[in-house]
């Protein structure tokens, strides 16, 4: 018979156990208690979408519509899209849902987003993201928040240190044009000297040559004109707003003035948390305001600040965190000793006390399960113990070992 062979995980996906697994939940688990503590309600969007829902969000002629997303047409014939990223689905959710009377809505969630580009270490075509979204709120206090949830995410997590709040703003819709096409001009003169690619950004995004990492480009960018140049009196208030509040809540940032977001929709506030600890200077959590967003996907004007961070690359700049152990494990000898040891631990669970059962091999092997599982006690029962009603409670830091009635030992192991 020939062998059968078990099929490969699929490139830039990946299986989790152990330290990886506990990284991961620690900064989920993290992300849920803080977002409670601001208030922002969990939601859940579907995993796939109509392919028009990101492709009207993020730009036909992005790198994420144009070549890395999943999409494929359904058995109905309609173009369908697993995720990229969370906010075109909550946008269109907020539509399409209703949402709208709960404005200013504050939302989060997290989960598998797919993109299809090259694996490398921390990016993957399964990835995971955590998102945090106001909806419907306009005002400069809306983006103060969603950085001071950020920041105290970041610093909960015990990874703030190494970790920079870059700063930007994009202005209004008039100092953003008028910046838009002072780039265009400046731009257009060095046409020639430009790399392909910010040959082609010309003609569709501009702004995103700022950012280019192409030699080529970067005398080019690093030339052309700020922002600060076209702001609005009301550009340059808003700023000032988002800024003061970030200082009376004690979030320390630094500006950063080449900080772009190439979609028109994208207005005022634009914002990195930047790191080197993971090598060449990386983003761990970036967002910014898109009050222009939801008209895209034809709604009402409805302005709008999130940001995002993936959950893998921030698991990487923590610590080891201290896995998961029982207080108590069981080791039953007998089959008398199994079954009250099988109520046993159901009472202790139920009784919110972290407990398992080593019921394979002899004495030694099921002691020494305890002791791996790094358990404080193992909990000793043959029949003697049962003739008794008691169980030997061993605390395997101490070798001290003592009888505890059976009634008892919930509350022992609580007082312990």
């Amino acid at each position: 018979m020939a062998k059968i062979e078990t099929p490969r995980p699929i490139r830039g996906t990946q299986d989790m156990l152990g330290e990886t697994a506990d990284r991961f939940s620690h900064v989920v688990e993290t992300f849920e208690r803080v977002r409670r503590l601001y208030g922002f309600k969990r939601i859940e969007v579907p995993v796939i979408e109509p392919t028009a829902v990101f492709a009207r969000s993020l730009g036909e002629t992005t790198d994420v519509v144009s070549k890395e997303m999943y999409s494929f047409e359904d058995r109905g014939g309609e173009s369908v899209t697993l995720r990229p990223e969370f906010t075109a689905g909550i946008c269109r959710a907020y539509l399409t849902e209703g949402w709208q009377q709960f404005a200013p809505l504050k939302v989060a969630t997290h989960g598998p987003l797919f993109r299809y580009e090259r694996p490398q270490k921390g990016r993957y075509r399964q990835f995971h993201q955590i998102d945090a979204e106001v909806l419907g709120a306009g005002e400069p206090a809306a983006d103060v928040e969603l950085l001071c949830f950020a920041d105290q995410l970041l610093h909960e997590l015990g990874i703030s240190d190494g970790v920079t709040l870059t700063l930007n703003t994009l202005g209004d819709a008039p100092s953003r044009t008028a910046w838009r096409n002072a780039l265009i001009e400046h731009f257009a003169g060095h046409r020639a000297d430009l790399s392909e690619d910010s040959q082609k950004r010309l003609e569709t995004n501009p702004l995103r040559i700022l950012d280019s990492k192409d030699p080529r480009d970067r005398p080019i960018a690093d030339s052309a004109p700020d922002i600060d140049t076209f702001l609005t009196d009301e550009a340059l208030d808003f700023f000032g707003t988002v800024t003061e509040g970030l200082q009376a809540a004690g979030v320390a940032w630094t500006r950063n003035a080449r900080l772009v977001r190439g979609l028109d929709y994208y207005r005022h506030t634009a914002f990195e948390f930047v790191t080197d600890r993971l090598g060449a200077q990386g983003t761990v959590l970036g967002g910014g305001r898109y009050d222009g967003l939801i008209e895209s996907l034809g709604g009402p004007h409805t302005p709008a600040v999130g940001w995002a961070a993936g959950i893998e690359r921030l698991a990487m700049l923590l610590d080891a965190p201290q896995p998961d152990r029982p207080v108590a494990v069981l080791v039953p000898m007998g089959d008398a000793a199994m079954l009250m040891a099988t109520g046993l631990l159901a009472d202790l669970r139920s009784a919110g006390i972290a407990a398992d059962m080593a019921y394979k091999g002899n004495m030694k092997k099921r002691m020494q399960r305890a002791n791996d599982a790094g358990a404080r006690y193992a909990i000793i029962m043959g029949d003697d113990e049962l003739a008794r009603g008691e169980v030997a409670v061993k605390d395997l830091g101490m070798g001290e070992q003592k009888a505890v009635p059976v009634a008892e030992l919930a509350a022992a192991l609580r007082i312990a």
